[in-house]
This record gives C-alpha cells, sequence and structure tokens, in this order.
C-alpha cells in the first residue's frame, strides 16, 4: 500500500488512485480521502469554515486534470443513463465544465448553459437570485437564454453542478427552470458535500431529495482535540 502524505496545493484534483491506496483513517489533516462507489481514491483539500472548528472537503472540477474531469463525468453520466435524459442543463460557473462532459459522455450534440452574465435579449423575469457556498457575498442572478427554452420545453432534463453542498445554488436553478414551466427529471453533481443540501431541496418540494444523483459524497468535517479533521457527530446546520 502507498500512502502519501503530504500533496502541494495544485496537485489535487490531478488523479483518481486505484483502491486501497490510501489507509481507512478517521482522523484527517491536509486532505480528505473520498472514496468512489468502485473503490478507487481522490484526495480532496480541506476548506475550513468561519468559524474555524468545521471544514468541508473541496472539489473545484475545472481545475482538475482530464483525466479526473472525464472519470467524474463518465461515471455521473453512467448513473442518469437509465433516467433517458434529452438534454443537460448546467449551472454557473463551476457546474458548465462537469455538464458539458455529462452532455457529451451521454451522446448529445450539445447542453445548455444557464449564467450570470446577462445578455441584452434576456429578460429580466426569466431569471431568479443566485448564491453559493463558495461565493456567498456575492449579489448575482442567474439566467436562462430565451433562445434556449425551446430546447428544454418538453423535455427530459438534468440539471447539473459540480458541487451540491448547501443546496442553495440548485435550488435557484430549480426555480428558474420551474418558472419557465420545466421540472427537472434529474439533479446531477460530482460530489454531494455534507447533508445540508437536504432541508434546502425538501423546502423547495419533497420529491426532490429522491432526484439527486452525485457521484461520491463526503461529509461535514469538526475539528478534534489533536487539531486534527474528523468526521462531525454535531447535527447539520
Amino acid at each position: 500500500m502507498t500512502h502519501v502524505t503530504e500533496i502541494a496545493a495544485h496537485e489535487f484534483w490531478q488523479e483518481i488512485y486505484p483502491p486501497g491506496t490510501f489507509p481507512d483513517d478517521r482522523e484527517f489533516t491536509s486532505f480528505y480521502v473520498a472514496t468512489l462507489e468502485d473503490g478507487r481514491q481522490l484526495r480532496l483539500p480541506i476548506r475550513v469554515l468561519a468559524d474555524g472548528d468545521r471544514a468541508l472537503a473541496s472539489l473545484i472540477v475545472n481545475q482538475a486534470s482530464f483525466a479526473v474531469l472525464d472519470s467524474l463525468a463518465e461515471s455521473l453520466a453512467e448513473k442518469i443513463r437509465p433516467m433517458r435524459i434529452d438534454v443537460i442543463a448546467g449551472l454557473p460557473t463551476l457546474g458548465l465544465t462537469l455538464a458539458a462532459a455529462v452532455a457529451q459522455k451521454l451522446g448529445h450534440r450539445r447542453y445548455i448553459p444557464l449564467g450570470t452574465s446577462r445578455k441584452f435579449w434576456y429578460r429580466e423575469e426569466l431569471s431568479v437570485p443566485l448564491s453559493s457556498i463558495t461565493t456567498p457575498t456575492q449579489d448575482k442572478r442567474l439566467y436562462v437564454d430565451p433562445r434556449m427554452l425551446p430546447l428544454l420545453t418538453g423535455r427530459r432534463v438534468a440539471l447539473i453542478d459540480d458541487v451540491i453542498s448547501s443546496g442553495a445554488s440548485i435550488v435557484s436553478g430549480l426555480s428558474l427552470l420551474t418558472a419557465c414551466g420545466i421540472e427537472p427529471v434529474v439533479l446531477g453533481a460530482a460530489m454531494l458535500q455534507s447533508e445540508r443540501w437536504r432541508d434546502s431541496l425538501a423546502a423547495a418540494g419533497q420529491q426532490w431529495a429522491a432526484r439527486v444523483f452525485g457521484v461520491f459524497a463526503t461529509p461535514m468535517l469538526e475539528r478534534n482535540a489533536a487539531g486534527r479533521w474528523q468526521v462531525s457527530a454535531r447535527p447539520k446546520t
């Protein structure tokens, strides 16, 4: 077994390792080891939250190697393939990278990128406020290009983001599509980050949690008495 303990910041998300490369640790220091369903492993940096006592494992797919992105997209595509998806809609910004790759894996010719940049032909009623855990202080709106609506209306749509964490971004996407008369059949992500998204989705509708598909999941972490990180036993907040 190879056990590498150190990794430079720019080396994260560049390789998926064979099963058993890293031990099944209960404590973590500089990185968290996520395990995919087939046993392969991915090292993720640990990001400390504002309270200093809790942290999350981080994934930024547009900084991942092509090999890692390809593997995550393939895994998500296979998970949602039985749902007979007609079109993929992607959430900005990082979700667009994954959404495009998943659409290609499903054999689609294109995908529909939602956006935060308002083009002059966009309509304000086809937008909703947008926030995320990585950009909580930015005042943004999420738009759909009105020209793209015929590609979404009456189709089996998958709404994809890179990570589902607090649930704020995916709920914004749902709100926008619902306002357009579109109800996604799948909500997809590479990583399901903690369990906090469940309450947000439940508030949007009891049906949504059952439509969530992720390649892998990571827990909320908390600092222990030794200063290391372990899976949090506290209720989600």
